[in-house]
């Protein structure tokens, strides 16, 4: 399969990531040398506590790196002004909101606070907007419930119509699928799949589902304790990495079904 030429969004260059303190420095995984491009879904996968969030939280600049850069649209991260990093990039953490008692469209209003002024106004441009981003992800009828009405993949599917509404190049998400049944994985990463598609953003989500990451994904970068790599599925299983990513005493990949089997 040929790539085309497409615009990268995200761009990471010798980076290393991390924790450091005065007394020590603690290397998660270095020589992270990635890019995204424009419209692409990409999956970031990895066995538990290999350092998936602390790489999304340094992508995202919650978190400095140890060393390298990281270049959004071309530009240094490091260069973004806290506001202006806000208008190309958005985040959807796992974290439980602050308030359930708003209702649907005010926490996907949250979405536009990059662009009103300062008492938050919002426009019929910014309406519009939030309108767009309920009707993407299909929650338009629910815009007047309480959150606290919502089932875990009703309100999943808020914050990426608030992430929507921010109209970023890039989105990014931490495990956008935890606590969900199977339908409801599927079904979140359906629509992540179809808003690529749609809005030709990149949208980059951490996941323990690697077997629908890889089936649903352009792109996936693994990681592992000894490296971080980034390609198409079919390239990767070609390449043999996912054969490593677990112990083989209870799990096997499969790589003629692309999916991880049980040992008898």
């Amino acid at each position: 399969m040929i790539e085309k030429n497409k615009h990268i969004i995200l761009k990471t260059k010798e980076v290393s990531i991390g924790y450091a303190s005065k007394k020590e420095r603690t290397v998660v995984a270095s020589h992270i040398n990635i890019e995204l491009h424009q419209g692409e879904l990409v999956g970031l996968v990895g066995v538990n506590g290999v350092g998936k969030s602390t790489l999304l939280r340094t992508l995202t600049h919650v978190q400095k790196a140890l060393s390298g850069d990281i270049f959004i649209n071309g530009k240094n991260i490091q260069q973004y002004a806290a506001l202006d990093l806000a208008k190309v990039l958005s985040l959807v953490l796992t974290e439980k909101l602050i308030s359930k008692n708003l209702s649907v469209f005010e926490i996907v209003a949250l979405g536009r606070q990059p662009y009103t002024n300062w008492v938050g106004n919002l426009s019929d441009h910014d309406i519009a907007i939030i309108n767009s981003a309920l009707s993407k992800t299909n929650i338009s009828d629910l815009k007047q419930k309480k959150c606290f009405e919502l089932s875990d993949g009703q309100l999943q599917k808020v914050m990426i119509a608030r992430a929507l509404a921010q109209d970023t190049d890039l989105i990014i998400l931490d495990e956008p699928t935890t606590h969900l049944d199977i339908y409801h994985k599927v079904s979140t990463l359906k629509l992540l799949q179809k808003l690529v598609k749609d809005t030709h953003k990149t949208i980059l989500f951490s996941s323990h589902e690697i077997d629908l990451a890889i089936q649903l994904c352009d792109r996936l970068i693994v990681m592992t304790p000894d490296s971080v790599v980034s390609d198409m599925p079919c390239n990767l299983i070609t390449k043999g990495v996912f054969d490593s990513l677990f112990p083989k005493d209870l799990i096997a990949f499969d790589d003629k079904t692309g999916t991880f089997r049980v040992k008898k």
